[in-house]
């Protein structure tokens, strides 16, 4: 090594520079990193893409999810509404018969449409007592009945697919004091 120049000798083990890197290289390598660089790089901006492109569609869906959520529902409120502008307009000649006929007809529209929709009726009459689907409006001692029990039904509740819509207004059978 005494006989090298010093300046040769750093020229050619200098390799932490980009220029001693690049002699060390043949020109095939540095094109070959340098045409990978650019794949991963359109690979980048294709996932950069697709992401966008997912946010909004996710967003569009979603906004679409919140107008037109209830047109089910609303559909199959149309038959009850027809049927209860017929018995409006037949109201002046009709027997109260024929109107209370046309109100349970309207009625079941109604019922078979909510149903449809996944709302569920709660009527506890004869249950248990229960804070979490009941509202006790009053207790009342009641002989036969156990305490706790739902007496009397004053309101129905309803729930959607398990989830608690309205609570049913009860009277609540109190314990019989001693």
């Amino acid at each position: 090594m005494a006989d090298k120049p010093v300046e040769e000798t750093v020229a050619t083990q200098d390799v932490g520079t980009p220029e001693g890197a690049a002699s060390q290289m043949p020109g095939q390598s540095l094109q070959e990193a340098l045409d990978k660089a650019d794949q991963h790089w359109n690979a980048y901006l294709r996932a950069v893409a697709e992401l966008d492109n997912y946010r909004k569609r996710a967003a569009r869906d979603v906004e679409n999810a919140r107008q037109f959520g209830v047109e089910r529902l609303a559909a199959s409120l149309l038959p009850a509404l027809d049927g209860l502008e017929l018995g409006l307009e037949a109201a002046a000649e009709a027997d109260a018969t024929t109107l209370a006929e046309g109100q349970r007809a309207t009625f079941k529209l109604l019922v078979k449409a909510l149903e449809a929709a996944g709302v569920k009726e709660i009527d506890p009459a004869g249950e248990p007592f229960d804070p979490e689907r009941h509202e006790a409006m009053t207790t009342q001692p009641a002989g036969e009945a156990a305490p706790n029990t739902v007496l009397v039904v004053i309101q129905k509740g309803y729930e959607l697919n398990g989830r608690l819509l309205r609570p049913a207004r009860v009277v609540v059978a109190a314990a019989p004091q001693a």
